[in-house]
C-alpha cells in the first residue's frame, strides 16, 4: 500500500517563506514523477510544480522564481520551498506521484494547509 505524508504547512505573512516535504512509503516504482498541487477554496485543482526522477523540473508561470522542487530519490521525498509567498498562494498543497508501467499509477496525500496572511 503507497501513503503519502505531507508536513511543512502553516500560517506565514506576506514575503515569507515555507518548505513543504512529502514522504512516500510502500511500493512505487523509481522511475516516476513527483508533483506538487494545490487548491484554493472555490478553485480548482492546479499543478503547482513537478519533477521527474532525473531531476527535471517544471514550474507554473504564477511560481517561477518565488518556488523550487526538489526531491531525494533515496528517502522517495520530494520538497517544496516556497519564498515570497502571497496571500494568493493561500490553498491546500497536495503531493502526487505518478508512473506508467504496463498502467498508470497515481497516488495522492492528503494535503497541508498553507495559509498566507498579516
Amino acid at each position: 500500500q503507497v501513503q503519502l505524508v505531507e508536513s511543512g504547512g502553516g500560517l506565514v505573512q506576506p514575503g515569507g517563506s515555507l518548505r513543504l516535504s512529502c514522504a512516500a512509503s510502500g511500493s512505487i516504482f523509481s522511475i516516476n514523477t513527483m508533483d506538487w498541487y494545490r487548491q484554493a477554496p472555490g478553485k480548482q485543482r492546479e499543478l503547482v510544480a513537478s519533477i521527474t526522477s532525473g531531476g527535471s523540473t517544471n514550474y507554473a508561470d504564477f511560481v517561477k522564481g518565488r518556488f523550487t522542487i526538489s526531491r531525494d530519490n533515496a528517502k522517495n521525498t520530494v520538497y517544496l520551498q516556497m519564498n515570497s509567498l502571497k496571500p494568493e498562494d493561500t490553498a491546500v498543497y497536495y503531493c502526487n506521484v505518478h508512473y506508467y508501467i504496463f498502467r498508470s499509477y497515481d497516488y495522492w496525500g492528503q494535503g497541508t494547509q498553507v495559509t498566507v496572511s498579516s
